[in-house]
């Protein structure tokens, strides 16, 4: 072999050898470069798919990222309403408070609602005045320990009359008249007419005056009676003596 061909065979194999390590060298970044991208692509995928927003609709990942975030918005929105919620549920239940307060006020003013009078804790009796002429008086006397309320007016029955006398509307009180334990009531009575114009006129000696709970009392009259006519006439219960013997 000749020096010039030795020469270029050793020149032929050097390039061959740098066009080797080139190659080599090229390959070697590339691959690297390529571990790089798959990394970061691989990391991309696990943080999308781990977030739910790169899986597939209906997988459990992307079900799951939906589940989260909309945990997340209920949770905010429960947040934001459970003030509202609890306040609302406070003022119902103030409401409700209220509404039991003012039942229990209700029942408390019923409870205090005297009862009827009766017989078995009332007297009455009855007074012959001067004046007004051919007046009675009667009196209505609370002598049990509760307070009561009166009729509105004295049904009385004098003797063996089948009706009671009319009631004089003008001596209506605003309010039935009721009776504290020791106080009184009273009620008028015109008994005939003053100068003797009524028919019917006669002398009865006895009298009674029904409760509104069914009981009646028997009052005492004069012993020897009084007399009455046509124009006999009550008043309203009253809680003045002057009010009664007004009519």
């Amino acid at each position: 072999m000749s020096a010039r061909t030795a020469f270029t065979a050793r020149t032929h194999r050097t390039r061959l050898f740098a066009t080797a390590a080139v190659a080599l060298a090229a390959l070697s970044l590339t691959a690297c470069q390529g571990g790089d991208d798959t990394k970061g692509a691989g990391s991309s995928t696990s943080s999308a798919t781990a977030n739910g927003a790169g899986a597939a609709p209906g997988s459990p990942s992307a079900e799951g990222g939906a589940g989260s975030a909309g945990q997340s918005s209920d949770t905010s929105e429960t947040g934001s309403k459970g003030p509202q919620g609890t306040s609302g549920s406070g003022t119902s239940g103030s409401k409700g408070s209220t509404g039991t307060g003012k039942g229990g006020t209700q029942a408390g003013q019923s409870s205090r609602v005297p009862g009827k009078c009766g017989a078995a804790s009332v007297r009455i009796t009855a007074t012959v005045v001067s004046r007004p002429l051919n007046h009675l008086l009667l009196t209505a006397t609370n002598t049990g320990a509760k307070t009561c309320r009166l009729p509105a007016y004295p049904m009385a029955r004098f003797g063996e009359a089948q009706a009671v006398p009319p009631v004089a509307e003008r001596t209506k009180p605003q309010a039935p008249t009721e009776l504290e334990p020791g106080k009184s009531g009273y009620a008028g009575v015109l008994l005939s007419a003053g100068d003797g114009s009524a028919e019917g006129g006669h002398t009865v000696h006895t009298l009674t005056v029904p409760f509104d709970d069914g009981s009646i009392a028997r009052v005492t009259l004069p012993a020897q009676g009084v007399h009455v006519d046509n124009s006999l006439t009550v008043t309203y219960w009253q809680p003045s003596l002057d009010t009664a013997l007004g009519y």
